[in-house]
This record gives C-alpha cells, structure tokens and sequence, in this order.
C-alpha cells in the first residue's frame, strides 16, 4: 500500500511539474497576438508599403497591381491558407510518431524567428514583412496543434478547466505585461534616443525574443509518450492520415456537434475581437491612446475572467459556463450598439466586459473538446480544433463586411454578429457532453 501511494503521489508531482512547464508556452506566444497583430505590426507594414507604392497608391508583388493598405490583411489570409494546410499534417505525423516535444520546438522557433527577423522591416521592404508575417502567423498555428495536444495527456479529467484556464490567464499575463513595456518604449521614444520606426521594430523584435525564451520552459519539461509501432511511416503519409482523420471524425458526430457549435460561437469571437478597434475609431472618433488602453484591460480582465470561469465551472459544469458567456457576449454586442460616440468611459466599461468572459469562453472550450477527443488521436482532433480556431475565421468578417457595405453603418455591422452567438449557442445547447464523452471513449466527469 505505501508503494502504491508513494507512486501515485510521484505521478501527481510529475503531472503537476508537466502542466506549470505547459502553462509557459501561453506565456511564451502570446506576446505575438497582442504586440505584433493586434497592435503594431497593422499599421507599420501599411506604412512601409505605401512608402514602396506608386503614384496611384498600388504596389506589385509578383507584377500584381494591390493597394498598399490591402498588403496586410492579404498576408493574414495567406498565412491562414498555410496553416490550413500545415495544422492537419503536423498532427496526424505527432500522433503517428508520438513526436509532439520537438515539432513544437521546430513550429515555436521558426515563428520566433521570423518575429525576431521583423526588426529589419524598414524603408519599402514590404514583401520582408509580408513574408516574416506568413511564416510566423502560420507557425504560431502549428505550434498551438501541438501545444493544445497535450492537455487530455497531462490533465485528469476533473481538472481540465481549471489547467486550460491557467493556460489561457498565463498568456494573458504576458501579452499585458509585455504591451505595456512596448507602450513606455513606444511612447517614450524621443527620450531613449529612438525614431518611432526604430521603436516599432523594437517592439515587433522583443516579441519574437519574449517567445523564443519562454519556450524553453515547455521544452524542458513536457514530455513525449511512445505510441503503439504503425506499419506505415509517418513521412509521406501526411495526406493519406489526414483523410482518414476526417473519416475518422465522421464516426465521431456529436464531437463534430460541438466543433461546428465552436466554430460558428468562436468565429462571433474573434470577429468582436479583430473589428473593436475599426468600431471604436471609424463609429466612436476614439483615438489610438484610447484603442490600445481598451486592449490593455482586455488582456488584465482576461486573466481574472478565465480563473474565475474555470471556478464557475467546477461548480456548473463546462458546457453551462460557457453557454453563460455567449449570453453575456450577446449582451455585449447590443450595449455596442447603442455605445455613444465621443466616450471612452463606456468604451472602456464594454472592454472590460470582454475582458471578463473572452479568456474564460476560450479556455473552457479548450478544455471541453479534450473530453470529446479519443485516446492516442489527441493532434489530429485538435488540428481541427485549430482550425475552427484559426482557419476557418472568415464567416464572421464577411458578414461584418457585407453589413457595413449594404448599411453603411458599422452599428448596424457590429450587431450582426449577435447571429454567430445565438446560433453558436443553440448548437452547444442540443450536445449531449456527458453521451459525447462516452461516445469518444472517455472517462465521463462528475460534472462537465
């Protein structure tokens, strides 16, 4: 008996050492979201490449004509088609090899690397910035395929919130710590001798350094397990595993429920998220030092707002949480409606409230698709994950886009986004979580 509790308590110490070292690659990239796209790297590439564009405003890639302010939505878009096609692959070869540790290393330090790189983004090298955002953007998707792999191998099932929500609280620790430096430097760049491109690239740089140092942590102490020998190699069978990973998943359809509840909820999410500022400047006439104080409390209330979800839902379950957060998202998008123009107060108490349900809603969704995921296919199920996360994102943008064009008014655009959360919402609601978990081969939770 005292062997047994001895090796119970060693798995729970290892366990527990695994998670704090998981924790730190939130800690690690998140730096990259909110320093890098949210923030600077926008408005400096269209900068640089109007400084390259001609007479008419148009630069040429390749010979193509495209306007100097379309450069960095198209290298988003490019970077996710990449992703899209990158994010399968990676996780079928981590399950058929057992192999996450050093793919993640490769995903994590390339897209360092080509964050590091953007510090020599000056004068018309609009195609450099183009490109290190491609490279970096698509990495970063790689990189949380494998990342998000290893929750349901080192989290028990009853503490999956809670070890999701600290992953998320941590990454948004690092994105407001590290803003509010970039932000002293930035703002601060006459007194520290620095032109403001040589503060951007500063900034864009000390992103991807932040991100390449913090990896070691995950690095050192995550850990592979060995899989059972397949009878095909992993290289050159990418395709073929991703095929059967779709058929796989069509075996599986109240874990495809839920994805499609997910993608439709997530992609109202980081439309909110990706179109606050456009709202704020174009409807609001708020200025930059507002949009990016309201992004800073966004990343601060996040923190508390996933810790306090994940309490939430050891108490109520995953699936209520989150469905109370839609409402509350709903309730958001129609106080933006009516938000008066001309006042950062009210903007500032809207950010807030994003703040307080955004980390909680992505954390406990995380959490909940592990349950739903069959043992030893945990990267593969969640590179579809990632890619309702990421790949999949232009549903809710296109609306936004297609309302602001026939209405002319972005609170007539902004309101249209209610749909994805209504929808979202009675999607999750018709999943039977505890029959789904059965049905992928789970241990059911008590409460979920």
């Amino acid at each position: 008996m005292t062997t047994d509790t001895a090796g119970r308590t060693t798995g729970t110490n290892e366990r527990r050492r695994e998670q704090r070292g998981w924790y730190f690659y939130d800690f690690a990239c998140s730096v990259y979201s909110t320093s890098v796209l949210t923030v600077f790297l926008g408005p400096y590439l269209t900068a640089v490449a109007k400084a390259a564009a001609d007479a008419d405003g148009f630069v040429h890639p390749l010979g193509i004509p495209v306007r100097a302010g379309s450069v960095f939505p198209y290298a988003v878009s490019v970077s996710v088609v990449v992703a899209v096609l990158v994010m399968p692959l990676a996780g079928a070869a981590a399950d058929r090899t057992g192999r996450k540790k050093p793919m993640l290393a490769v995903a994590a330090y390339v897209g360092a690397a080509a964050t590091t790189g953007m510090f020599f983004l000056e004068g018309e090298r609009y195609l450099l910035g183009a490109f290190l955002l491609i490279v970096a953007n698509a990495s970063l998707s790689v990189s949380m395929v494998l990342y998000n792999a290893y929750l349901p191998q080192i989290a028990e099932p009853e503490e999956r919130d809670a070890v999701s929500s600290r992953g998320w609280a941590f990454g948004y620790t690092s994105g407001a710590l590290v803003l509010v430096l970039n932000l002293v430097l930035y703002s601060g760049h006459d007194s520290f001798g620095l032109s403001e491109s040589a503060a951007v690239r500063i900034c864009l740089a000390s992103a991807g350094l932040w991100w390449g140092a913090f990896t070691l942590v995950p690095l050192r102490r995550l850990r592979d397990r060995r899989v059972a020998p397949s009878g095909e190699g992993a290289v050159g069978s990418g395709w073929r595993q991703l095929l059967a990973t779709l058929r796989d998943m069509r075996r599986h359809p109240l874990t495809l429920s839920f994805l499609l509840a997910y993608l439709i909820y997530n992609d109202g999410v980081q439309t909110v998220i990706s179109q606050a500022s456009v709202y704020g400047s174009e409807e609001l006439g708020l200025d930059q030092t507002t949009l990016i104080t309201a992004v800073l409390l966004v990343q601060v209330l996040a923190v508390v707002g996933a810790l306090g979800m994940g309490r939430l839902a050891r108490t109520h379950g995953a699936k209520r949480t989150i469905l109370a957060s839609l409402a509350v998202w709903t309730l958001i998008l129609a106080a933006g409606y009516f938000l008066p123009a001309g006042a950062p107060v009210w903007f500032f108490a809207l950010a807030g409230a994003i703040g307080l349900v955004l980390g909680g809603s992505q954390a406990l969704s995380r959490s909940l698709f592990s349950h739903l995921v069959p043992r030893g296919k945990e990267a593969e199920y969640f590179s579809a994950y990632e890619m309702s996360d990421r790949g999949l994102s232009w549903l809710g943008p296109l609306v936004f886009g297609l309302a602001y064009q026939l209405t002319g008014s972005y609170r007539d655009a902004i309101i249209s986004l209610v749909v994805f959360f209504v929808l979202g919402s009675v999607l999750l609601a018709r999943v039977p979580i505890k029959q789904a978990v059965a049905a992928a081969g789970n241990p059911v939770p008590e409460r979920i």
